[in-house]
Order: structure tokens, then sequence, then C-alpha cells
């Protein structure tokens, strides 16, 4: 693994033909921790995974802490092999390791996952949240320095979205890992970022970024500081859609 002390976008511009959707846009944020991105829709939260990773490039400004690294991603859509099985699909991000550590590996995602009794199953057999529980351990197995989560719950109901983001949680703490994860849900960002970046409408600036030091297990979203900073976020979206609908009017 290659070791990173922070991630940084420093001044960044981007735009697509006459759209800009970043403007001036900076954080910084050290390794190993979970960096969650919450925003409108449309606002550039996708550009800002896809500059991390290089398919896009900053008009303007700079990214560090990128370069070199190996990067494992989640999708809206689990993007399984159909044609592999529930193992296989793990197994086909390993093959630089042995078949005793890939073994090794597969199991312990899929017990981690509650999915170990399917091993053997295709993907045309699981629900569509075990398909997601499964991209979310071949995620995880790959060997990755940085995981880029792109709303992976989104289509899920509450429960199983709250049983995922723990086992998410469960996860980075055996083996801590720096991720950045897009969501719409404030309840999503506040069990898991230790950084929360509230983003604004296009073109995209940071409005506030909150961090958070208690632990993963230890979060009780009833209990304060959490409220304070559920109602506190969903301010700052408010009050940057207001104006956002005020000047289109």
């Amino acid at each position: 693994m290659i070791p990173l002390e922070y991630i940084s976008f420093n001044h960044v511009y981007k735009s697509f033909g006459q759209t800009r959707v970043l403007d001036d846009f900076s954080f910084s944020v050290p390794a190993g921790k979970i960096i969650c991105l919450i925003g409108p829709s449309g606002c550039g939260k996708t550009t800002i995974l896809n500059l991390l990773t290089g398919l896009e490039q900053p008009d303007r400004g700079s990214i560090s802490g990128t370069a070199n690294l190996r990067i494992s991603c989640v999708f809206q859509e689990p993007r399984l092999l159909p044609w592999k099985t529930v193992s296989e699909n793990i197994s086909f991000v390993l093959q630089d390791l042995t078949i005793p550590q890939q073994q090794e590996l597969i199991d312990l995602y899929l017990k981690n996952m509650s999915l170990y009794e399917y091993r053997n199953s295709y993907p045309k057999h699981l629900s569509g949240g075990m398909k997601q529980r499964l991209a979310i351990c071949r995620a995880f197995a790959f060997p990755h320095d940085l995981l880029l989560l792109d709303e992976p719950f989104k289509s899920l109901d509450v429960l199983l979205r709250m049983e995922l983001v723990q086992q998410v949680a469960g996860m980075w703490g055996e083996h801590p890992r720096t991720i950045v994860f897009v969501t719409h849900d404030i309840l999503d960002a506040l069990l898991l970022g230790h950084f929360i970046l509230v983003l604004s409408a296009k073109p995209t600036t940071t409005l506030d970024t909150l961090e958070i030091n208690i632990p993963l297990g230890e979060r009780d979203i009833a209990v304060e500081p959490f409220p304070a900073y559920y109602n506190h976020i969903l301010t700052l979206l408010e009050g940057r859609a207001s104006k956002s609908k005020r000047g289109q009017a």
C-alpha cells in the first residue's frame, strides 16, 4: 500500500462546455479516514470522484495525494459478472494473490457481509441488496489505497441502508483505508463520515466541512451532537437551494 498523508483539492475549476461544475473548489483531509461528500443532485459529486481517479483533469488548480494509487470503486449499480459465482466475482480482482490468500480474503468479506452461504451462487439468484453487499465485498477485498463509494445505497430501503452502513463501518474498522463516500443521505454521512463536506449547487463550492471524532461504532444519531449536525447540514443545503431558486426566478 502507498502511504498517504492527505488528499487535497487546491483551487480546482472544472467546466463541461459552458457549464461550470467546480468553482475554486478546495479541501484537504488526512488519509485513512472516511470523507463524505453531500450536496444537491447534479452538484458535481461524481465529477469529484472522476477527478480523483484521473478520468477527468481539472481546468485549473491541482489535486494532490492521489498519484499512483490503487483505487477501488462501488457504484450505484453492483456491476457484477453474471457468469461468475459470488466467490468468483471477488477472486476475479485478486489475481495477484495466491489461491490460499484469495480464499482467506473471500471468506473474510463474505462472512462480514453475511453472504458466505451464497458463495457458490450466481448473481441472478441474489436479491438487490445482496448484490450490492457483494459489490462492497469485492471493492474492500481488492488491494487498494483509496476506496470510492458513489451512492452505493441509493436504491435500497432504509433498514437495509442502515445495515450496510454498519457493515461498511465494521470493515473499515478492521482494515482502515481512505474512503471518499458520495451520498444524498445526511444520516449515512453522520454514521460513516470522519469528515463531511457539505457542497453547494453548481458551480460547486464547499459550504462547510464538519469533522466528527466520535468512533464509528459509538455513534447514536438520536443523541447530541448528531441532531445538531443534522440540522446544520440541512439548513446549509436548504439555504443554498433557496438562494439558487431565487436566482433563477
